[in-house]
């Protein structure tokens, strides 16, 4: 799999792109291909201020269940509500389904994550 180039990654397995001034945040197909179809994606709190590394929402599958967390410090501006009905959106394209945005508290931040080649080495370790 070739994972996109024109955004950032974290250890724990979430994508940050740069949409405007904000970030939208969503997890790697990785993640999704080792979660499995996913039924629901939710419990993100629109207007929420998160350090780097809390729970920001959490993704469910018919395996298991896991946190979504935030990538830099910041405010919670939106939650993609098509995933309410339709979860299902991450396992056909997860690197196309956002989950929320977040505004950064400081933008420059985002340039400390993986870049691909990082996040790959980070997926090949296991």
């Amino acid at each position: 799999m070739t994972l996109p180039t024109d955004r950032k990654y974290t250890a724990s397995h979430e994508w940050v792109k740069a949409d405007g001034d904000v970030f939208a945040v969503g997890i790697s197909a990785s993640a999704a291909d080792q979660l499995g179809d996913l039924v629901f994606v939710g419990e993100v709190k629109v207007g929420a201020q998160l350090k780097q590394g809390a729970t920001a929402g959490v993704v469910e599958s018919v395996k298991a269940a896991s946190d979504i967390y935030a990538p830099v410090d910041g405010e919670i501006v939106a939650f993609n509500t098509a995933l309410e009905d339709n979860p299902s959106l991450i396992n056909e394209g997860a690197h196309d389904a956002w989950i929320f945005k977040i505004k950064a508290a400081n933008a420059a931040d985002v340039e400390k994550l993986l870049d691909a080649a990082g996040y790959q080495s980070v997926v090949d370790a296991g």
